[in-house]
């Protein structure tokens, strides 16, 4: 679940990796701190959130100094029988701009699309994630339908 979510905001196995590690860190050395006032579950999940935000500050901060070739060295160290260098060139393209669409959503949009689409929360369950209400939850998730569809037309299409 948390390695799942995780993912979700980074799109790195490597970062969500890390992250997982830092959040069960984080439990345990605050779980004295841990109320029972919710779930178990919705304590895990404010976490993992609170942390991949953090961690997706830290490394625009860094990008702004630093250029990688990473997603290349990826690409050309990929072996693959089934689809030629441009087939996957296109779907690697194709995954980046989808992952940077989502990455460009505002925070609370994204949180509610990441849980909805990746952790498979209903609409109940991110509302006791988030602290806030069913209704506001589906606002969120609409809003963040319609700015994924506006920011990915033009590249994708419909």
């Amino acid at each position: 679940m948390v390695f799942r979510t995780a993912i979700g905001f980074v799109h790195s196995k490597e970062d969500a990796g890390d992250l997982t590690q830092e959040v069960f860190l984080k439990v345990f050395r605050s779980w004295n701190t841990f109320r029972g006032d919710a779930e178990i579950s919705t304590w895990l999940y404010r976490i993992t959130i609170n942390l991949c935000l953090n961690h997706i500050e830290q490394q625009k901060r860094r990008k702004f100094f630093q250029i990688t070739g990473d997603s290349l060295n990826d690409f050309f160290n990929r072996q693959s029988e089934e689809k030629n260098p441009h087939q996957l060139l296109e779907e690697s393209e194709l995954t980046k701009t989808i992952q940077n669409a989502i990455d460009d959503l505002p925070d609370k949009q994204r949180t509610a699309f990441v849980l909805s689409k990746y952790d498979d929360l209903s609409q109940q369950e991110i509302a006791a994630v988030m602290e806030t209400t069913e209704g506001a939850v589906e606002q969120l998730l609409q809003r963040a339908k319609a700015n994924l569809r506006e920011k990915l037309k033009k590249s994708v299409g419909n």
